[in-house]
């Protein structure tokens, strides 16, 4: 943007139609907010913990995902929700279609808060345990470099999943908790 320095805390921009964040100052990222037809969108920063989220195993067997770390984000470009699971070659998109993904938002109204491109629905169900958040898109991408940084062997090894480990942390610490259904 304006090529003004940056604290290691900033503001980040994304360009829905190639999917890449974009870092910038405050100002130049006050003049994306609320915008809907300009090439880059501003990311928020609120975290919202989802601790009553209804999400069966038979749900989520059903959106096909190989691994138990992934996020859900509406893009405005594809018109359709997109899942990505994070690697150690970057994020992969799961190409199938999400059929269930309705019976979900159902379940899960909050789901029709995410604001389009910049906030999506972070799911980890690794360990017998499930964490669903909602968060800012380069939260998620911010899971994806992590998982590619730390990586080793075909586990991972024990480095990755610390990280992962204070990750989720960082974000139970950060996020406001709410309630994902009318009746909760």
């Amino acid at each position: 943007m304006c090529s003004a320095d940056l604290s290691a805390e900033h503001t980040h921009l994304v360009e829905p139609a190639n999917r890449q964040l974009v870092c910038a100052c405050e100002p130049c990222a006050i003049l994306f907010s609320g915008q809907a037809d300009t090439k880059y969108k501003r990311v928020p920063r609120r975290i919202r913990a989802l601790p009553d989220f209804q999400l069966t195993d038979g749900q989520w067997d059903s959106l096909m995902i190989p691994i138990q770390l992934a996020f859900f984000f509406q893009s405005t470009p594809d018109r359709r929700v997109v899942a990505l699971y994070p690697s150690p070659a970057g994020p992969t998109e799961s190409l199938l279609a999400l059929d269930s993904w309705n019976e979900i938002v159902e379940d899960n109204p909050v789901l029709r808060e995410m604001e389009p491109d910049v906030e999506a629905l972070l799911v980890k169900r690794v360990g017998g345990e499930s964490e669903y958040y909602l968060v800012p898109i380069d939260e998620c991408y911010k899971l994806v470099g992590l998982i590619r940084v730390h990586w080793r062997g075909l586990s991972g090894g024990t480095e990755v999943w610390r990280e992962i480990g204070q990750f989720y942390a960082r974000l139970k610490e950060r996020s406001t908790s709410v309630r994902t259904t009318a009746s909760a």
